[in-house]
């Protein structure tokens, strides 16, 4: 199978609690509705910390800091290859209470045992069977 391209794509690990942020694509993007961490694609010649920053900002509208890579995993598509860098984020207390779904459909805080009952995207179910340990 021939991919024609990779794209970078790099999603924040926020846990508060137990309990893990994620978030819904909307209907109209590419895999509508599947559930996935917070973030998105690396611009060219942008650094891995400031694209998180930006697309955390644009889907959330809060402000994280950016931690340590915690996983990396690349998923093929039919079309495109997908690397996906997971880094451990923070999310600041006062921005935590302000989250608003700007450009995702939805976004809730699970349990890792409750990550089963939402649909994830192959890439990022593959990064987070990583992380659980599992397949």
């Amino acid at each position: 199978m021939s991919h024609e391209r990779t794209i970078r794509v790099v999603a924040a690990i926020l846990e508060r609690d137990g309990h893990y942020l994620i978030t819904q694509r909307r209907g109209t993007a590419v895999l509508p509705l599947m559930w996935e961490f917070p973030g998105g694609r690396v611009e060219e010649g942008e650094m891995d910390a400031h694209a998180l920053k930006r697309e955390v900002r644009h889907r959330l509208g809060a402000e994280i800091e950016v931690g340590k890579l915690i996983s990396f995993v690349s998923h093929p598509y039919e079309h495109y290859v997908v690397d996906l860098f997971l880094y451990e984020c923070a999310l600041p207390d006062a921005a935590d209470n302000a989250l608003e779904p700007r450009n995702v459909n939805a976004f809730k805080w699970v349990t890792s045992s409750d990550f089963d009952q939402y649909p994830f995207t192959p890439a990022d179910e593959a990064s987070m069977n990583k992380l659980l340990g599992v397949g």
